[in-house]
């Protein structure tokens, strides 16, 4: 009897069928996810926009994310339904936008750049409320219409990235890419926006997938890309070691491997603001990505595109902290170019910069190999290098720094100034190291006399060690019997007979 009742009452579903008839699995929230967003690809055969929204949100949207959410008709305006219903007609606008269409199908290209205008128009209204549906929609219609493969670099030169010489390319689908990154901008920094549930979404695959799009050939994609990953910088505190960490990677490729990337200026340029907000004193960390990110960033050819970035990063690390004024003085002098007298003349500039944050202990540390260097530009054939580097002098702090140790700046430098006075051939240079010459003597007239001594005894030495060597071939030739030595050396060699029939 007991059995025949117990038989009647309702049975209690399995766990597998408790899922089953909710239609779907709550554990595939990740997989949608995580992995780059992967957008479904919708049939075309599907009868309606309604079904068409009802498939993709429930591609989107696993059913622990989407439930409640009423799915609404995608072609209608936000004018056009209740406030309630505007939360599901923003995330099944999203999801229209998933789709990709050929760029020859200009209608559908039309209805989505519209739909796209909408959306925008209704995150800058106020109006929207980002739930998790909507945060998930938005990052995964960014992520299908941002995120894809640049082509191959075709560009002639092979220091990467564009030069000044060439003219910057432009991608064609600019038109609706720009209202996709001003979605994703005003997304970010909209002030309601909760942190805590975007940061599943805006995750680590999607910020490399992000920072991969700096190597953009479009520049105006590369500065929407700046000021959203500078947002992101700044309202995921979670994620910043990680931005580091992947932007340091970025930097590593270019320097030891590729030489080959479009948006470094971008990156040090998010990086300038970042650095001057480091709070004191200095991690371990930040002093690593000045010692093994921007200064072999020194290195490549094409420095020249990102340098005054470059510089302004320098200058931040040492306004945080002046005892790394030498350090990176001496990273200048490792990666000095020798050949390259443009990328020399970026050098001499930088290296004032960053002589006028130095303080006086730090500048005797570096100051005999700097000089020594110094005063091979003053010496240089080339002018503007030369010029360049006498004008150091015109910068008071850098001339104060010399005065003070000019018993050891001036023995290192005098020779090349003496060089210039007799055999330089440009006229500006000469003028301005007899100026130089003249500012020593009003500043320690004895040193420069002695120093002009000791030139001359110098000199002296290496006459007499040349007339010594020449004494010495002449023995050397007349003890051999060649004379004289170039023509019997010429009469005395002979054609080499090839032994094989050509």
């Amino acid at each position: 009897m007991i059995k025949q009742f117990l038989s009647k009452l309702p049975r209690k579903l399995p766990k597998a069928d408790q899922v089953d008839s909710l239609g779907g699995d709550p554990g595939n929230i990740n997989a949608n996810f995580s992995n780059g967003f992967q957008c479904t690809n919708v049939g075309s055969a599907l009868s309606s926009k309604l079904n068409v929204v009802k498939r993709v949100s429930s591609a989107v949207f696993p059913t622990s994310i989407a439930a409640g959410v009423e799915p609404v008709e995608a072609h209608l305006s936000f004018k056009d339904v209740s406030n309630s219903q505007k939360p599901n007609l923003f995330v099944s606008k999203l999801n229209l936008c998933c789709e990709v269409h050929d760029y020859s199908d200009s209608e559908k290209q039309d209805l989505k750049r519209q739909t796209l205008i909408e959306l925008v128009d209704f995150v800058s209204s106020g109006s929207a409320k980002f739930t998790e549906p909507a945060i998930a929609a938005v990052c995964k219609m960014c992520s299908v219409n941002l995120f894809r493969v640049f082509p191959p670099k075709y560009r002639s030169n092979c220091g990467g990235g564009e030069t000044e010489d060439e003219e910057p390319i432009f991608d064609p689908a600019w038109s609706y890419l720009q209202i996709v990154y001003d979605l994703l901008l005003r997304f970010i920094s909209y002030s309601s926006l909760d942190a805590k549930v975007a940061k599943k979404y805006i995750d680590h695959s999607f910020i490399v997938r992000l920072l991969d799009l700096f190597d953009s050939e479009d520049p105006r994609e590369r500065d929407c890309l700046k000021t959203i990953l500078h947002r992101i910088y700044g309202k995921f505190m979670v994620h910043r070691p990680f931005i580091r960490k992947a932007v340091s990677n970025i930097i590593y490729r270019f320097v030891f491997e590729t030489e080959r990337h479009n948006g470094i200026a971008e990156l040090l340029e998010i990086f300038g603001s970042v650095i001057s907000g480091f709070a004191l004193p200095l991690k371990e960390e930040h002093k690593m990505f000045l010692w093994r990110a921007l200064i072999p960033l020194h290195k490549p050819k094409s420095v020249g595109i990102y340098h005054q970035q470059l510089t302004y990063c320098v200058v931040q690390f040492i306004d945080k902290d002046p005892k790394l004024a030498g350090t990176v003085i001496k990273g200048l002098l490792k990666y000095w170019p020798i050949t390259n007298s443009q990328k020399e003349l970026m050098f001499i500039s930088e290296l004032e910069e960053v002589l006028e944050m130095t303080s006086m202990v730090e500048f005797q540390k570096i100051m005999v190999p700097l000089f020594r260097r110094i005063g091979y530009c003053l010496n240089s054939s080339h002018y503007q290098v030369a010029e360049r580097a006498h004008l150091l002098w015109n910068n008071e702090h850098v001339l104060n720094l010399i005065t003070h140790n000019r018993q050891v700046i001036l023995p290192l430098v005098f020779s090349a100034l003496e060089r210039n006075a007799q055999n330089h051939w440009n006229q500006a240079v000469l003028n301005l190291t007899l100026n130089l010459r003249r500012m020593f003597c009003e500043m320690d007239e004895e040193l420069v006399v002695a120093c002009q001594h000791k030139l001359e005894e110098e000199d002296s030495r290496l006459r007499v060690a040349a007339e010594k060597r020449r004494l010495t071939w002449e023995r050397l030739e007349t003890a051999a019997g060649l004379q004289p030595l170039a023509g019997n050396i010429l009469g005395s060699v002979k054609p080499a007979t090839c032994s094989v029939a050509c």
